[in-house]
Formats: C-alpha cells, sequence, structure tokens
C-alpha cells in the first residue's frame, strides 16, 4: 500500500505544480494598457509630431482634418484644461503617451515639446476584456485539471479493485482457481498477493478436509467392523476365556481407532498453528546436530548411523519448534526405510537453506514423488511398513514448509540412492502479507 500513498501524494504535488504554472501562464496573456493600445500611441505620436510643425491657429483645423481623414476620436485639447498632477503630465511625452480611463472607457493624451502646453487626446475603443473578471473560471479549470489528474492516477487503482471484486465474487460463488493475475506495475500488490495467498490457503484447506473426510470414513471401517464381528463373537461365546479373548481383540481395535482419531483432529486443527509461529535466530551447523541427536534412540535401535554435515557457519530465522518437527518426521521417515545409513546435510545458496534428508533404503517411485506429501496418502509397497502411519509425516513436512514460504521435495539420493528429501526456506524470514 506504501506505492498506493507514494502515487497519490505525488500525484496531487505534480497537478498543484503544472496547473499551477499552465494557468499562470494563461493568465499572463492579458496583455498590459499600454501593449494593447501600442499601434494607436504610435498614431497620435505622428500626428503629435505633425500638429506640432503647422503654425498654432492652424492645429484645431489640422487635428479636425486628422480625425476626419483616419476616422478617429481625436481632437486637440489646451494645456489649460488638463486637471492631472505634474508628475503625470511629463508622461504625455513619454513615445506611448498617457493612457487614462474613465466611465466610457480608455483615451490617450500625446503631446511633443514643441506642441506643449497643448496636447492632443485620442478617444481609444474599449476592447473585449476576455481576461478580466474571470477569477472563477481560472478556479474551475483548476478543479478540473486536478480531477483529471486525479483519474488519470487512480483509473489503474480502479480497474485493478475491479478485478479484485471480481475474482472476490467468482471465488465466492464456488470458483475456487479465481485469481488474481498480479501486476507489477499495480498500486495494491500487497493486497493482489494476500487475496491469493488467502484463496490457495482456502483451496487448500477445503480440499484437505474432503480428502480427511473421504479417508477417515474409508480407514475406520475396518476397526468398526472388527469391534462388530469382535462384539457378536464375545456374545456367542460358550466360555469366559474365549469371550474374553475376544475382548482384547476389540481393545487393541479401539486402541487404533482412538490413535487414528487423534492423529487426524491433530491434523485439522494444524493450520491454527500457522498463526502462533515463533521465529528464532540460531546456528545452523549445531541445530541440526541437535535434531539429529533426538532421532538417536530409533536410529541405534535399527542399527541405522545417522551422519550429519553443515560446513557453512550460517545463522537461520525459523520457527525451531516446528522446523525440528519436520526435520524429525523427515528422519524418522528415513529411519523406517534405511538399511543402514542416513546423512542429514544443509547448504546456503542464494538467501536460501537447502537441507537434504537421504537415505539407503530402496527409495520412492518415481512417479509418486508429487504424491507423497499430500495428506493420507500411503505407498502401497515397502515404504508403508511403518505402525501406526496414517499418511501425514510427510503432509506435517509440507505445511511447515510453507509456513517458512519455502517448499519440500523428494528424489533419488545420488550418494545413497535411497529417497532424498530436499527441504528449503529463505535464509530470512519473508514479510508477511
Amino acid at each position: 500500500m506504501r506505492k498506493l500513498y507514494f502515487y497519490l501524494l505525488a500525484s496531487a504535488l505534480l497537478s498543484l505544480v503544472i496547473l499551477g504554472w499552465l494557468i499562470d501562464s494563461f493568465s499572463q496573456q492579458a496583455l498590459p494598457v499600454e501593449d494593447r493600445f501600442a499601434w494607436e500611441s504610435k498614431i497620435a505620436a505622428g500626428i503629435s509630431a505633425q500638429l506640432a510643425k503647422a503654425p498654432p491657429p492652424e492645429r484645431q483645423a489640422l487635428a479636425a482634418q486628422f480625425a476626419t481623414s483616419f476616422a478617429l476620436d481625436i481632437a486637440l485639447k489646451g494645456g489649460n484644461s488638463l486637471a492631472l498632477p505634474n508628475e503625470l503630465k511629463t508622461d504625455i511625452l513619454e513615445p506611448q503617451g498617457l493612457i487614462l480611463e474613465d466611465q466610457v472607457g480608455y483615451y490617450l493624451l500625446k503631446s511633443v515639446p514643441a506642441l506643449m502646453p497643448d496636447y492632443l487626446e485620442l478617444r481609444l475603443s474599449k476592447p473585449d476584456e476576455l481576461f478580466e473578471d474571470n477569477d472563477m473560471l481560472l478556479t474551475l479549470m483548476f478543479y478540473a485539471g486536478v480531477c483529471i489528474f486525479m483519474w488519470f492516477i487512480l483509473a489503474p487503482l480502479a480497474k485493478r479493485l475491479t478485478q479484485l471484486t471480481n475474482a472476490a465474487k467468482a471465488f465466492a460463488s464456488g470458483d475456487l482457481s479465481a485469481r488474481i493475475e498480479v501486476n507489477h506495475f499495480t498500486y495494491i500488490q500487497d493486497v493482489e498477493l494476500t487475496f491469493n495467498r488467502m484463496a490457495n490457503q482456502i483451496e487448500k484447506l477445503l480440499a484437505e478436509n474432503k480428502l480427511m473426510a473421504s479417508s477417515l470414513s474409508h480407514d475406520i471401517r475396518t476397526p468398526v467392523a472388527c469391534l462388530r464381528f469382535g462384539v457378536d463373537a464375545a456374545l456367542d461365546a460358550e466360555d469366559f476365556s474365549a469371550a474374553k479373548t475376544y475382548l482384547e481383540r476389540m481393545e487393541r481395535d479401539l486402541d487404533q481407532m482412538e490413535a487414528m482419531l487423534k492423529s487426524y483432529l491433530s491434523f485439522a486443527t494444524l493450520e491454527q498453528k500457522a498463526q502462533q509461529l515463533n521465529f528464532e535466530t540460531t546456528s545452523l551447523a549445531p541445530y541440526l546436530a541437535s535434531v539429529a541427536d533426538q532421532m538417536l534412540p530409533k536410529a541405534r535401535e535399527r542399527n541405522i548411523t545417522i551422519t550429519t554435515f553443515c560446513h557453512q557457519q550460517v545463522s537461520i530465522s525459523a520457527d525451531l519448534h516446528w522446523l525440528a518437527r519436520a526435520l524429525g518426521n523427515l528422519l524418522s521417515n528415513a529411519c523406517d526405510f534405511a538399511q543402514s545409513q542416513i546423512q542429514l546435510s544443509a547448504v546456503v545458496r542464494n538467501k536460501q537453506v537447502f537441507i537434504y534428508v537421504e537415505d539407503d533404503g530402496a527409495g520412492i517411485a518415481k512417479e509418486n514423488w508429487s504424491k507423497v506429501f499430500n495428506p493420507f496418502y500411503q505407498e502401497q509397497n515397502h515404504r508403508n511398513r511403518a505402525g501406526q502411519s496414517y499418511g501425514l509425516g510427510l503432509a506435517i513436512v509440507a505445511k511447515v514448509a510453507d509456513w517458512h514460504h519455502g517448499a519440500v521435495e523428494v528424489c533419488q539420493s545420488e550418494v545413497l540412492h535411497g529417497a532424498k528429501f530436499i527441504f528449503s526456506f529463505p535464509l530470512q524470514p519473508l514479510r508477511k502479507l
């Protein structure tokens, strides 16, 4: 939104400066009175010079002749009739003469030293005042110009807001694929990115809820059927020992159902934890070593060696609890399928942290690489041999990566030839949109 504030302020200042300059230039087109009657001043100067050459008795007649010949309202008057201050009387000797205004209009007084104290009076026709008393016009022009400038700046904003509104309406109507095509020149890029991120999260949550509902309804059928069979068998049992055997089996089925429901409910409320992230800074190498140490009991139980490599002395900023849980899930997953070795390593490139978890197991089929991070997904082969697994461990890893504006992917290890998980995120946390 800072870009929007900047453009609004810049457009307001620019419009004030440009419009002020244009209106000032326009208003200055109203010429001074002297400039408007320049040619009349030259005629008066020429006639005054001619009258000065004539004998005084003939000057009145000559002035009348000039008035008739040139169709001018001109007359020669005596100096005693001129009621002006002395400082103004000298102005009639200037080349342009002295222009005065009365109720009728303007008149020009002109003389030359040889004609003094007499002077020539030329009545001037009052021109159309195109630029006088136009304060209201200039004010209207100024505000109209400001409106045009603001429209020019705000029109793209209105267009983007319209697109955002249409996308929101489409999304609310059920089109979960509705998104805003982000433009780097828009004023509300943060709003558009936030909308897209919100839409992605809502779409993901709805998909996960549907998947969880279908998976739960599918997975719970088996223990429920076992319970019903156990109840019927216990009721039909003829001795107590046989009934007790069925009851013990039913108890195991209930434990499985409880564990299943606990895992499902835990995953369903996982998204709420995204609003409670606590980013801390720590050194990368010791942190990875501590995460690997937490997995040592399980690794020793299976005679697996965990090796840690991180030669770069860098600090990371992340939610250390959830990051440790994600890496722990990857290491625990590797312990379930590794034969003897697990390698945990990290490298920093282009301000991104890449953490690798590799094992020497059989790996994951390539066609399943894009599926293993889906909630409740389990390979129907050797990799699902863990005791109580509901396909949520890697889904939690994917969520933690998303919370850190990162990503997680899987491929085949070039070193150990098993599965290789790559968990990446920015070295410094991104600004929350």
